[in-house]
């Protein structure tokens, strides 16, 4: 991030003509390089709510005259806030029908509640999830399951929860809807569809699960126990009792099968993810009040607005005002220049495209495994737009398919990086949280020094899938 403003102190003039004039007459690389700074230093550091720092430093770019107030909401991505806001909609419906507890509680019995059975139907359940749903909702109704089902084992539930937080990062990279860069990325990114994740991203999903699981078992598998009074309790769950509204859960399904089939057809029709999620979520809320009192749909329109993870929306407005401050200012075609860098000396295309590949892969496990990988990539995404555009500037023209296989790399690197620390993606944040409050602190350094090698392990998994497939 210093290195960031250290690049913009050496600029002069900002590279658009359109950058309001900068209150006290300063420079608008300079103030913008010094709030995204300062921004990602404070949420880096924890100690304050991060939608909030992100509103902060969204209104500083405004307040100090970076961005006007028509360009700054210009810079937020609707697209992305949309599908987000819809799809928490859809899932606070559904969890109250009690189905995914009901996945869970099913999961620990069809393996006679053993404990390593346990953690891989879990684990996969938590994957197949994180892909339909996203995986920040996922370890929100799988985590507390699972330390109820760990507890009634009398086991250790870390290997269980570091297990989830590692699969629902990886399970989530399958899909455009799994994890927030991907979001992020579908949104922002013209020539990627919905399909193109499945086709592209989701095939070498499985083999990174199967690889990471092999260690997981080297380390914990062979060791868990459980008594078989222990096991009985846990086989004594009715399942079914789980299930609180079987006709909510009928109405889900098909809301939720209505909008998977959208997200594969919708593109070509020219309708975007956050149309077919907000329809989505309006028909399910619309199916859920039918018949119902005029109080009783009020009360549940108030209760099921009140699930969306508010908190998370607000984050993402705060965090494109910021960004939208530094491509305005000029900082992004800075960095472009830093990237187009990389392929000094290189004249071809394809000799272009794999540096690119590669070093967008690494660079971004790296660097989600130290800060959150959603304001990574929403820094990124401007920036490889930029590089593009530079290159074809300098006759370096990559066609579509080799900037698909960029951003290919840029959410391989984002989503497994993500499972590098547990700052590198909001679901790390989410389960940590969960197990504190349980009475099972997950420590920093004691999940790095596992889950850091086997994040690298998947980098170079994907390293190998991405120049056998592409380059």
């Amino acid at each position: 991030m210093f290195a960031l403003l250290s690049l913009l102190t050496q600029h002069g003039a900002p590279a658009t003509n359109s950058v309001p004039h900068v209150i006290g007459g300063g420079n608008p690389l300079v103030v913008a390089g010094i709030i995204f700074v300062i921004t990602y230093a404070i949420i880096m550091s924890e100690k304050f709510n991060r939608a909030v720092v992100a509103l902060l430093g969204g209104g500083l770019m405004i307040l100090t005259g970076v961005l006007n107030q028509h360009a700054a909401v210009q810079a937020i991505d609707w697209n992305t806030i949309g599908l987000l806001t819809g799809m928490m909609l859809i899932v606070a419906i559904t969890r109250r029908s009690g189905v995914f507890q009901y996945l869970a509680i099913w999961s620990a019995k069809k393996v006679q509640a053993k404990p390593w059975g346990i953690l891989v139907m879990l684990s996969i359940v938590t994957a197949v999830l994180s892909a339909l749903l996203d995986n920040v909702t996922t370890v929100l109704l799988i985590a507390p399951v699972t330390l109820l089902i760990t507890e009634e084992l009398e086991i250790a539930p870390y290997p269980f929860l570091f297990a989830e937080i590692l699969f629902s990062n990886i399970g989530g990279a399958a899909t455009l809807i799994g994890d927030p860069p991907n979001i992020l990325i579908g949104s922002m990114v013209e020539s990627v569809t919905f399909n193109d994740f499945l086709v592209h991203i989701a095939p070498i999903v499985p083999l990174v699960f199967i690889a990471t699981m092999l260690p997981i078992y080297i380390i914990w598998g062979r060791k868990m126990n459980a008594s078989d009074e222990a096991r009985q309790r846990v086989l004594n769950f009715r399942e079914a009792e789980a299930i609180k509204d079987p006709k909510l859960l009928i109405k889900s399904l098909f809301v939720l099968t209505l909008v998977l089939i959208g997200f594969v057809v919708g593109h070509p029709m020219g309708i975007e993810p956050a149309t077919v999620a907000m329809t989505g979520a309006a028909l399910l809320m619309l199916l859920d009040n039918f018949g119902k009192d005029i109080e009783i749909k009020a009360e549940n329109v108030h209760h099921t607005s009140g699930e969306v993870e508010w908190v998370t929306i607000f984050f993402f407005v705060g965090l494109f005002v910021i960004i939208g401050g530094l491509e305005h200012a000029g900082a992004l075609d800075i960095l472009a220049a830093q990237v187009v860098g990389l392929t000094d000396g290189i004249a071809d295309s394809a000799g272009v495209t794999k540096v690119l590949t590669l070093g967008v892969l690494w660079i971004s496990a790296v660097a989600s495994a130290i800060v959150d990988n959603i304001p990574f990539v929403a820094t990124m995404i401007p920036t490889l737009k930029a590089a593009f555009v530079q290159l074809a500037e300098n006759g370096v023209d990559l066609d579509a398919a080799q900037q698909r296989t960029v951003w290919w790399a840029l959410s391989l690197g984002a989503c497994f990086g993500g499972n590098g620390s547990l700052i590198g993606a909001s679901a790390n944040l989410i389960v940590a949280g969960f197990a504190e409050r349980a009475g099972h602190p997950i420590r920093f350094m004691t999940f790095v020094k596992t889950a850091f090698p086997l994040m690298i392990m998947s980098i170079i998994i994907a390293s190998v899938y991405l120049w056998v497939r592409y380059l």
